[in-house]
């Protein structure tokens, strides 16, 4: 028995059905996007290595596909960490940072970026988590204010309820919040990527698993102590802004007001909208400086997209700074929760069929008669059982059909949908 051929683990492939959903999805969240204004922009799927490994992309630098040097002597031995100088990229906001540095002189002031592109990381696949995936980003590079948060939230909820993804919730924090909670419970400056690392993990690990992986870490006992006791009060608030805010320690409640104009921002432009205060929302890249966010969806555990502030990115490439902000959906989980019965096109689809007598430049003439009328065509050569054909043809959506025989005449036959054969005369 013949081995199954399968695609690299973590990687797929899609048929021809499901990959023409998903581009239809594409369309949709690319024209969502594009009526607030951004502009699409394509960057390469390689950065150098130097920059994707700069310590501001959290544990994704763990997972990054390197590329070796070319011109490597194959018969020297070169260590791994010298080996390589590319990586596929695992996001696309540090390639938009490059790319923005790249381009300043050509770009506006106030630089509305979308990008929609293939990123990979070494992940260990799980539902709804693969090793290549799509993601979905729109960026607003050059505005400080809360209008660039507000938009972004706006933008993008308006892109998934067109889809028909409702009930999404956006859950909001900033960084300013986190670290004044771990000044708050005394933890030094040198041990704050330690704890937000535990405390990114707090939807999986609940409450006693990062109580105990803070032991494990063997962090100072009487703030991890004090830490978890802050938890346990903002989990009481259940995401009522004032709640939450009356349960910050310190000088947590004054760098959140800051996420106060954002959902009063956002409430004003889109009323009813489902926002929630999360001042234990870590989100683990590095490289956020302000607002974080993260979209959730009750039909899927974790999240369906996210993104914040990345206000220092921008200028480790230019040498001075640039304000920046963006969210980007997860397609991969996004795309499950759409409905399928939304993306099947309303096209006429018509199959020739054909026999070895047909001369090629015929068979396609007529194909292009009908193309020419609207319908999307496909030539089928003839086989034995020609009711077993049809019925394959129907589940693809060919509705319609003909026969094609040697002679000069219009096609004979006609599918259940009724074939008008004064389209090809």
């Amino acid at each position: 028995m013949a081995a199954t051929v399968q695609a690299p683990r973590g990687m797929r492939d899609f048929l021809p059905g499901e990959k023409l959903r998903r581009e239809l999805v594409l369309r949709s969240i690319r024209e969502s996007f594009s009526s607030y204004g951004y502009q699409e922009i394509e960057t390469p799927a390689v950065e150098e290595l130097s920059r994707l490994e700069s310590g501001e992309g959290g544990d994704n630098e763990k997972l990054i596909f390197k590329i070796l040097r070319r011109g490597l002597d194959p018969e020297l031995a070169v260590a791994p960490v010298a080996a390589a100088d590319l990586g596929l990229r695992f996001d696309l906001t540090l390639p938009l940072a490059r790319f923005y540095a790249s381009h300043r002189g050509e770009l506006p002031e106030v630089f509305r970026a979308l990008q929609i592109a293939p990123v990979w990381r070494a992940e260990r696949p799980q539902r709804g988590r693969y090793r290549q995936f799509h993601q979905c980003d729109i960026d607003v590079v050059g505005e400080p204010g809360a209008v660039a948060e507000v938009e972004l939230i706006a933008a993008t909820l308006d892109a998934l309820e067109a889809l028909g993804v409702g009930g999404v919730t956006a859950r909001l924090n900033d960084r300013g919040v986190l670290s004044a909670i771990l000044d708050a419970c005394g933890f030094a400056p040198g041990a704050r990527s330690e704890v937000l690392v535990t405390l990114d993990k707090l939807d999986k690990l609940g409450m006693d698993g990062v109580s105990a992986e803070l032991a494990e870490r063997e962090l100072p006992k009487g703030p991890s102590e004090r830490l978890v006791e802050v938890l346990a009060g903002l989990e009481a608030s259940e995401g009522d802004f004032d709640a939450t805010f009356a349960a910050l320690p310190g000088r947590a409640a004054e760098q959140a007001e800051r996420l106060v104009a954002i959902r009063d921002g956002v409430l004003e432009a889109k009323p009813g909208a489902d926002l929630v205060a999360d001042a234990a929302l870590v989100r683990g890249q590095g490289y956020y400086t302000g607002s974080i966010f993260e979209l959730r969806h009750p039909d899927f555990p974790g999240s369906i997209g996210g993104g914040g502030r990345y206000d220092g990115m921008v200028g480790r490439f230019l040498g001075t700074e640039v304000p920046a902000c963006g969210l980007s959906i997860g397609f991969e989980r996004v795309v499950e929760l759409v409905d399928a019965s939304r993306y099947r096109p309303e096209v006429r689809k018509v199959a020739l069929v054909y026999g070895p007598e047909v001369p090629p430049g015929r068979l396609v003439a007529w194909q292009r008669r009908l193309i020419g009328v609207g319908a999307q065509v496909r030539l089928v050569p003839r086989r034995r059982n020609l009711v077993h054909q049809l019925e394959a043809l129907g589940t693809e959506g060919f509705g319609e059909w003909a026969e094609l025989d040697g002679s000069t005449r219009a096609p004979a036959g006609a599918g259940a949908a009724g074939l008008d054969l004064r389209d090809l005369r």
